[in-house]
């Protein structure tokens, strides 16, 4: 019964009978772009959108004709697949990073209310309709709906840096009536309120809903909704029923589904390519031209000592073969090389950002991560900056710089003041704006 085309849904807490025939998603995400079945073709579509590759695969075909091939097959095929093997293992590699990221995030665990008590469960198994209990620092499992928490007037606090790159906290207000039930876990079982909201979308800031409980409605805002991506803070617990889970949250409606990424050099190098084969086209032409009127002239002389082959009828059919022929000879003029030499580069180059000092980060201890080896040049490409406000694009830190107690001076950069009178007391902060 679950349509992309739905215009509302419907879910009743506590009750996954009811919630299963509606068909909703389990909460596994999936980020990666290959498995098992598919990585072949669909990594072989994605290489031979390079005309390089594109080129030698057509020229690889051609060379399986004997009356225009003077050269053996392998002389391209090979030098081709030796291209394709390696673009696919980085790409793989790439891959089966996003895999085990995938897994590490769907097994981790969260608190259910189960037949009145909490379980552990895994987030892949969560379902719409739970009731699940967050803690303090604890990543949102799903996009949920705050019924009760630990804070006065039920708010808890959240932080939104991984949806909308602020760290400061937001904060969010339980429905009234559900408030009252705080961690009552007798009280959270016996919630059976059901609610109406709208179909899954992108939008951060939106959502409309409505709670029926007890023959009474209630209305539901963005303000009482937990969405997947924050993080609890100051908080030490809260409850929320799982409204939207998996590939419907707001988080994995805005990441969108993994496509085949460019640089600019690709682009660039496609040009480069595509004229280097209008070139190597146009030079083929003439030489044919060139060939069908010596045939056609001076040829008819030289039968007797280099007849034609029994499929060439005339010196216009002569030129077509001879024309392909060229095409063949002439192949190195499309430099398939360049494109392993960029791949190495781009690899290289990842590593260099994994092992770079500069861009460690040591209060969290964590390195830099390249994840993934295709968009390295793209890295500080940027033409316009939009900031509506300091702090964005620069971190304000505040500084200690020195003060003076009683004529005692404290600080790092402490130097001989004038007599005081009496007891004084001055602090100097020093602001600093530090480039991130």
């Amino acid at each position: 019964m679950h349509s992309t085309q739905e215009q509302e849904r419907y879910l009743q807490a506590n009750n996954k009978e009811f919630n299963s025939v509606f068909g909703y998603p389990s909460n596994a995400i999936k980020t990666s772009k290959y498995n098992v079945f598919n990585f072949l073709p669909l990594n072989l579509f994605e290489q031979f959108q390079r005309l390089a590759n594109a080129y030698f695969l057509i020229l690889s075909i051609l060379q399986l004709i004997p009356q225009i091939s003077s050269l053996a097959w392998y002389t391209t095929v090979m030098p081709l697949m030796v291209v394709l093997c390696m673009t696919a293992v980085k790409d793989a590699i790439d891959d089966l990073k996003r895999h085990l990221n995938d897994n590490h995030v769907n097994n981790r665990s969260v608190l259910v209310l189960v037949n009145g008590r909490m379980e552990g469960k895994k987030w892949m198994n969560i379902q719409v309709g739970d009731i699940i209990k967050l803690e303090n620092n604890q990543p949102v499992t799903a996009d949920v709906l705050l019924l009760s928490s630990s804070e006065p007037y039920s708010l808890t606090y959240v932080e939104t840096a991984e949806l909308d790159g602020e760290t400061n906290l937001k904060v969010k207000q339980a429905v009234s009536v559900t408030s009252e039930m705080e961690n009552n876990l007798k009280l959270l079982s016996a919630f059976d309120g059901e609610v109406r909201y709208e179909s899954p979308n992108n939008k951060l800031d939106k959502f409309t809903g409505i709670l029926t409980y007890k023959g009474n409605n209630y209305f539901l805002d963005h303000d009482k909704l937990l969405l997947r991506g924050c993080v609890i803070r100051n908080t030490d617990w809260c409850y929320g029923l799982v409204i939207y889970t998996g590939p419907d949250t707001k988080l994995m409606q805005n990441t969108g589904r993994s496509s085949f990424k460019r640089t600019h050099i690709d682009h660039l190098m496609n040009v480069l390519v595509l004229w280097i084969f209008l070139f190597l086209g146009s030079i083929c032409f003439v030489l044919a031209i060139g060939h069908g009127i010596w045939e056609s002239k001076k040829g008819y002389y030289f039968q007797n000592f280099l007849p034609w082959k029994e499929y060439v009828s005339s010196s216009f059919v002569s030129a077509i073969f001879t024309f392909w022929s060229y095409f063949i000879i002439l192949n190195t003029m499309v430099p398939i090389s360049l494109y392993v030499s960029v791949e190495i580069i781009r690899l290289g180059n990842s590593c260099y950002i994994n092992w770079d000092r500069k861009m460690f980060y040591a209060p969290k201890n964590t390195p830099a991560q390249a994840r993934t080896t295709t968009l390295n040049e793209e890295l500080g490409q940027v033409k316009y900056v939009f900031s509506d406000k300091t702090g964005t694009l620069t971190q304000n830190i505040m500084i200690f710089n020195k003060c003076s107690i009683n004529g005692t001076i404290y600080g790092m950069h402490a130097f001989l003041l004038s007599q005081f009178q009496g007891v004084t007391l001055q602090i100097v902060l020093s602001s600093k704006s530090v480039c991130l």
